[in-house]
Formats: C-alpha cells, sequence, structure tokens
C-alpha cells in the first residue's frame, strides 16, 4: 500500500508508532531517529538522522517513510537562538 500524501505518511506513522513501538523505542532508544516505512512498520533507527535515512532508503527504496525523534513532539528544532556576547 503506497501512501497517497505527506498527510497521510504521518497520520500513519504516529499512528503505528503510538500503537506497535513506543513502549520499545522510548526506553532503549530515547533521543534517537526513528525513519518508519508506513507500509511494513520496518525501520531504522539511530543517533544520527542521516545514517537512519540513508540505510532506511537503502532497505525501502520505495517506500513512504516516516521520520521522528523518539520521545520528543518533533524530529527537529527550526529556528535558532541569541548568542549573548561580552
Amino acid at each position: 500500500m503506497v501512501a497517497a500524501n505527506p498527510e497521510d505518511i504521518i497520520r500513519r506513522g504516529r499512528r503505528l508508532y503510538e500503537s506497535k513501538l513506543r513502549a520499545q523505542m522510548e526506553a532503549t532508544h530515547a533521543g534517537e531517529y526513528l525513519v518508519l516505512n508506513v507500509d511494513t512498520g520496518e525501520y531504522e533507527v539511530d543517533r544520527d538522522d542521516v545514517a537512519a535515512s540513508r540505510r532506511a532508503r537503502l532497505r525501502f527504496p520505495s517506500a513512504p517513510l516516516f521520520t521522528m525523534r523518539v520521545g520528543h513532539a518533533t524530529a527537529f528544532r527550526l529556528g535558532g537562538r541569541t548568542l549573548k556576547t561580552k
């Protein structure tokens, strides 16, 4: 089954994570990146988001993939911060 759009991939990825992976992932991989094949439930996990993504793309070349950071609301943080100068 191929996901039709990004919203569908996100919805399916979150549902799979919550129903099948959350307890295991948060106990052993908190803070790491999870790249989930939303068609099969198979995944790659790594501290490095690029490494996890590359392995997932090699294993699942045409699959819809959902990326998240285990234990976080979002995979990445946008924006910046101001550094204080002396």
